[in-house]
């Protein structure tokens, strides 16, 4: 789960469409959901993200996101 605390940022699961996020903003983000989440072009982006522990869960980096497709996502 993110909350959003101050500035604007981004949410994007994969395949799907970017969402803005600003300040009091939440996002439940479900198991196995592969996705991302920064600060917007334009904006600091400061949240607090907390995992809930489940069986057979874990919290795994995936690589990158490279800059064309966050130019693409935060257009």
């Amino acid at each position: 789960m993110l909350i959003v605390t101050a500035g604007e940022g981004f949410y994007q699961e994969w395949g799907k469409p970017a969402r803005r996020l600003k300040k009091g903003d939440t996002v439940n983000i479900p198991a196995n959901v592969k996705h991302w989440h920064g600060a917007a072009p334009d904006s600091w982006f400061q949240h607090i993200a907390l995992e809930v522990p489940g069986t057979e869960q874990s919290n795994e980096w995936c690589e990158p996101v490279d800059d064309k497709a966050y130019a693409e996502a935060t257009k």
